[in-house]
């Protein structure tokens, strides 16, 4: 019987673990695809380089460089991001076409630099 609950605990201590790491992605709890999800008002600043930046884009990447800049990267980098055509050359610019000055300016997504 002890053997039996030794099983159980391990089992679920396991599960816990497992389900806590899959839960800390780049995006924390949130699931990428929503995160980007998030950022749609920006798709269009994210094909052209001398594009206006809509005010609620430069808003929602002012909200998530503050929480999880690492988020922004991972969003910018994913397939959603490359099936919905955005050049991670142009998005990378994005925050410093918005003037956010807390954008973390010489850090390093994939293989760019944020401006």
């Amino acid at each position: 019987m002890k053997c039996c609950r030794f099983v159980v605990v391990a089992l679920m201590s396991l599960l816990i673990t497992l389900a806590s790491v899959e839960a800390a992605g780049e995006c924390g709890r949130m699931p990428i695809n929503q995160a980007a999800a998030s950022l749609s008002p920006c798709l269009p600043a994210t094909k052209n380089p001398r594009g206006k930046v809509p005010p609620v884009c430069c808003a929602k990447v002012g909200a998530l460089i503050r929480t999880n800049p690492r988020c922004l990267c991972a969003v910018m980098l994913s397939p959603l991001a490359k099936k919905a055509g955005i050049n991670p050359g142009i998005a990378i610019g994005v925050p410093k076409r918005c003037n956010i000055r807390n954008r973390p300016a010489g850090k390093r997504c994939g293989r760019y630099i944020v401006p």
